[in-house]
């Protein structure tokens, strides 16, 4: 019997405030795409600001989840939800190669994060 793969659904916008309900939205479509390719969404975080990616409170839950092996898949909207900083992708790359993580979006299927 195949396990069922868990995913985290992370949003994140550089906006001050989330005046469109652009979280919300990318929350939607988290869950729409989980459900496409058949994983249970075990938990999800966002964050607001322009703070760097390893700063932000949601992505920390997400690293804390990843680390305990809670979680086997990201799930983010685009790369800009995570960094444009291509020393952060790599941080992100070792975290994901140390915990076995996929990182996946909706407009790309798997990504490919340096």
């Amino acid at each position: 019997m195949e396990s069922v793969r868990r995913a985290w659904a992370y949003c994140s916008i550089d906006a001050p405030e989330d005046e469109d309900d652009m979280l919300k939205k990318q929350r939607e479509q988290l869950w729409e795409y989980a459900g496409q390719i058949g994983v249970e969404v075990a938990g999800g975080s966002s964050d607001i600001g322009r703070r760097p990616l390893w700063e932000r409170s949601g992505f920390r839950r997400f690293v804390d989840a990843a680390t305990r092996g809670e979680v086997d898949i990201l799930l983010v909207t685009n790369r800009r939800c995570l960094t444009h900083s291509s020393m952060q992708m790599v941080r992100l790359k070792v975290l994901a190669e140390s915990c076995g993580l996929q990182v996946y979006s909706p407009l790309t299927g798997p990504m490919e994060l340096v």
